[in-house]
């Protein structure tokens, strides 16, 4: 670890030196123009999650088990610790925690404190919580309630004791390609040091590139590099579009006459209309803390719907009301977007040099609303299919990418895949003509009675996406939410001051109107045509963190031309953002990149 710093530290002074009279002059950085430090390793791990930590260990357990060292590298995709990006309900089912560490419960430290007591479903009207039975999937017996963020953070922990070279604060940015273009030889971290304008500062450092065998890509739902590798390699051709879902989510310490540790409660009906599939849920954590929050299908056709103010309206329920009464406390916010589009949803996972696991792919069990267990054994069977690959004898003639089809093969015949292929018609259902109370008539029979064996797969045959699904804003009428009443509910601005985000002041902006690598005023003059014209300024509504805002044009301009149009114009408060994804998923013109900031900022969540 310190030799590597060490190293990493000299390459990069040196490189300072080269650029030192372009920063003076605050030249534009030219990526083609960077002379790179690197680093190479076996297995370049790219994000510290579930996912990436489970596949982690699994390769040191390997190496012990067959005497051979490999050096895997975690490239953290997170910053300031493994678990601060992570954020989840979170009930974990520990199956695959058992496999990868059977005494982990003998295991000073660990957080699976919180075993799920009981699980409830309950339907909400407007003013009345109705009990419902629930699918057989949803119970909990043998499941822990947790908070992720903790749960990674010791995982991390698990694999630094191993001897894993864990790298937090550097972000995955860029995918590295071999000479012929065509096979992935590792990643590249992002540059450090670029303003708002794309200027080199004095600060400048470019990123480095971790060269690999085998890279894995374990990056969470909709990361920038898995996007980008599905895209070149067509690894969807066979698949369906993923679809997703938006969860917003508070953790309350709640007074004690309130709390039932272990107590796991999900919802259906209000606030969201009878058109909007989606869900809420309580979960009573350990230490009096309380996990409460909505996912709403990001395929909702009403551009004036916002899905925090939807969470903040739930609150008022009477069952909510009187959970939070007393002396209780909101301690945390989040939001993130999670797949939902399941087993059909899932492309090829692997590509020359690499694979894709975890959330990357596309894992969880939306009946279940659980996906860690499916991403941990993911993560598993990569490590074990990269392992073998490299335990096969060099040869000098054989330059090819290392193969990693053994993995796509193992993980269809696991345990994984069945668990996705009982439910997939379930979710699917409500995306059919049967609509949202045909879905929850054929899901109650799928679930109880079928178990997913029919002849039968609904398939997104007309291949939409969630923006796709976005309506034009004359189709409705603009939603009227209550105003915010403390504490029970609060402006989105108090929210996000509980998140901790933290970007670096005057980097380069991580989320851009862009089509391809340019982005000018015409572009952005045409997204806020289409998206405030048509759309009703959808982005500031459904953005979770208030990024997004149409304001009035005052007549700024990018190099030289006007930005906006109509008397609006877009600003973009990239300090706010908390890295949902909802923006690059949703928006209807589909011309926002999310990409990596700088440093890898973002929210530190702690215990969510």
């Amino acid at each position: 670890m310190l030799l590597y710093a060490a190293r990493r530290i000299k390459a990069a002074r040196a490189i300072r030196g080269l650029h030192s009279t372009s920063r003076r002059r605050r030249e534009l950085f030219d990526p083609s123009s960077v002379e790179r430090a690197s680093d190479e390793v076996d297995v370049c791990i790219v994000g510290a999650g579930p996912a990436g930590l489970s596949a982690a260990i699994r390769l040191k357990q390997l190496e012990k088990e067959r005497g051979k060292e490999l050096r895997s590298l975690d490239n953290d995709l997170v910053t300031f610790s493994q678990g601060s990006h992570i954020l989840s309900g979170a009930v974990i089912e520990p199956r695959a925690l058992n496999e990868l560490i059977p005494d982990w419960s003998s295991r000073d430290g660990h957080p699976l404190t919180q075993p799920a007591t009981s699980s409830k479903m309950r339907f909400l009207t407007s003013s009345m919580s109705i009990p419902i039975p629930h699918p057989p999937q949803m119970s909990n017996n043998g499941n822990y309630i947790v908070s992720l963020s903790r749960f990674t953070a010791w995982l991390g922990g698990i694999a630094e004791e191993m001897g894993v070279e864990v790298y937090p604060g550097f972000a995955g940015a860029g995918v590295v390609y071999g000479e012929d273009g065509k096979t992935v030889a590792g990643v590249r971290t992002n540059e450090v040091g670029i303003d708002r304008q794309g200027r080199m500062k004095d600060s400048f450092e470019p990123g480095m590139e971790f060269r690999a065998k085998v890279t894995l890509v374990a990056e969470g739902a909709h990361g920038s590099l898995a996007k980008e590798l599905i895209r070149k390699f067509d690894l969807r051709k066979d698949a369906d579009p993923q679809t997703y879902g938006i969860g917003v989510k508070e953790v309350w310490r709640v007074d004690p006459s309130q709390y039932r540790p272990g107590e796991v409660i999900h919802t259906m009906g209000w606030p969201l209309d009878f058109r909007t599939y989606g869900g809420g849920w309580v979960y009573h954590m350990a230490d009096g803390l309380v996990s409460l929050g909505l996912v709403i299908g990001l395929d909702y056709a009403n551009p004036y719907l916002s899905p925090y103010k939807e969470l903040q309206r739930m609150k008022h329920h009477p069952y909510f009301t009187q959970l939070l009464s007393g002396s209780s406390t909101r301690v945390a916010y989040g939001a993130r977007t999670l797949n939902e589009g399941g087993l059909q949803s899932v492309p090829q996972l692997h590509f020359p040099g690499g694979a894709l696991i975890g959330c990357s792919a596309g894992f969880v069990n939306i009946a279940k609303i659980k996906g860690t267990h499916n991403a941990m054994k993911s993560g598993m069977l990569a490590a074990e299919a990269a392992a073998e690959a490299l335990s096969k004898p060099e040869e000098e003639s054989d330059k090819r990418a290392i193969d990693m089809s053994a993995y796509d093969k193992s993980l269809r015949k696991s345990w994984v895949w069945s668990d996705l292929n009982e439910v997939r018609n379930l979710r699917a259902s409500f995306d059919t003509p049967l609509g949202i109370w045909g879905g929850i008539a054929y899901s109650g029979v799928d679930s109880l009675f079928l178990k997913g064996r029919t002849p039968w797969t609904f398939r997104n045959r007309s291949k939409t996406t969630d923006a796709q699904h976005t309506g034009p804003a004359y189709r409705f009428k603009p939603i009227d939410y209550p105003p915010p009443q403390p504490p029970l509910s609060t402006d989105l601005l108090t929210s996000l001051a509980l998140t901790g985000t933290n970007h670096a002041e005057d980097q380069q902006v991580h989320l851009r109107v862009r089509k391809d690598s340019i982005e000018d005023a015409a572009i952005r003059r045409n997204h806020v045509k289409r998206n405030a014209s048509e759309f009703a300024g959808l982005l500031q509504r459904a953005c979770p963190a208030a990024v997004y805002e149409y304001v009035e044009d005052e007549g700024d301009k990018v190099n030289g031309e006007p930005e906006g149009w109509n008397g609006t114009k877009l600003v973009i408060n990239s300090q706010n953002c908390i890295h949902c994804k909802l923006c690059d998923i949703k928006v209807p013109t589909q011309d926002i990149t999310w990409t990596v900031p700088e440093g890898g900022g973002g929210p530190k969540y702690t215990i969510t």
